[in-house]
């Protein structure tokens, strides 16, 4: 099954070189360079991963991540920053970030988070179907 990745970066050049780079391997990807529309576009579509840049004007990273998790909880976002603090990094992982990668991210590595963040999503969503078949059979008393 193709991997969807919505990847979300204020800096035009860099998603697009990125997009057509993951394209290359396979992955189904759309991408903004608006957080807010980005945002919108993740809430009514299913992704595997969205890797999201930590500095961008009008929502940042964090704020962007707070909102999806608290959504979407089972989304998996890998943020990417040019501008790396251990405080962020440590505040993002709190949040629910699979990985913070630093600019320029070396791709293999990006790769191999991907694939880990679409593992743990489908591992998630499993779990959730097993918890609604049992809260069925124990309200039925089956």
């Amino acid at each position: 099954m193709t991997k969807k990745v919505l990847l979300v970066d204020d800096e035009k050049d860099f998603l697009d070189t990125l997009s057509e780079r993951l394209k290359t391997r396979g992955l189904d990807v759309s991408s903004s360079a608006e957080p807010a529309e980005a945002l919108e576009i993740a809430m009514n579509d299913g992704y595997d991963v969205i890797v999201v840049d930590l500095k961008m004007p009008g929502m940042n990273g964090i704020e962007f991540l707070r909102t999806i998790k608290d959504a979407r909880p089972e989304m998996q976002v890998i943020l990417l920053t040019g501008h790396a603090t251990v405080d962020k990094g440590i505040e993002a992982v709190k949040l629910g970030a699979l990985d913070v990668l630093e600019k320029p991210a070396n791709f293999e590595t990006l790769m191999d988070r991907i694939e880990k963040a679409s593992a743990k999503k489908l591992v998630l969503l499993e779990k959730k179907d097993q918890d609604k078949i049992q809260d069925i059979i124990t309200k039925h008393g089956w």
